[in-house]
């Protein structure tokens, strides 16, 4: 009689999820690196070398380039931590997204028109509660869609634009009036 076959078992990693043997077409194999050199070492005989290597390198590195006044520890350090900086592909570096309230105002079929806010959730305001109540104050219908940039705005039928600054900071106090801005003419000018 045939011996049945024995099921095969699969090695998945612990920080990427793909099975180990693929972690190098994985995207983030720098930090599945670790995890391989403890869990499964016969995979990538090459990484032990090369991790001992880059720690005779780290140390004596840190011997030449550290002095006295880098002795303080984490509780006495008076340097700030700083943030690590985001990339996008390519290597750029990204912007972080002004806290700025812009409010346009598009005319359609040359007599409608359209006001729409950008920007409100950067405040922390809900957008979907936000249009409810833009809704209800003007009594006009508004919605949340995206935006020629990919970003959710608020769209109120009609041209609001007049009240619609002492309304935002009436209803959300954290938006302050400096940060509230109008488009006219394709140039932001302050609604202050």
């Amino acid at each position: 009689m045939a011996e049945k076959p024995q099921p095969v078992r699969v090695l998945y990693c612990g920080v990427c999820g793909l099975p180990a043997e693929y972690c190098e077409f994985g995207p983030d194999f720098e930090k599945c690196k670790p995890w391989l050199i403890q869990n499964a070492p016969q995979l990538y005989p090459d990484l032990i070398q090369e991790s001992n290597s880059n720690a005779a390198d780290r140390v004596s590195d840190q011997l030449q380039s550290s002095s006295i006044t880098d002795v303080t520890g984490p509780s006495g350090s008076s340097v700030p931590k700083q943030e690590p900086v985001k990339r996008l592909p390519g290597g750029k570096i990204k912007k972080k997204d002004k806290q700025e309230v812009i409010i346009e105002k598009v005319t359609r079929n040359k007599r409608k028109s359209i006001t729409t806010i950008k920007g409100l959730e950067l405040f922390g305001v809900k957008l979907s509660e936000a249009s409810k109540k833009l809704g209800k104050k003007f009594a006009t219908g508004a919605s949340v869609v995206k935006g020629p940039t990919e970003k959710d705005q608020i769209d109120v039928q009609g041209d609001i634009a007049y009240d619609i600054v002492e309304f935002i900071t009436d209803t959300w106090h954290d938006v302050p009036e400096s940060a509230i801005y109008f488009i006219e003419d394709g140039k932001k000018v302050p609604a202050v």
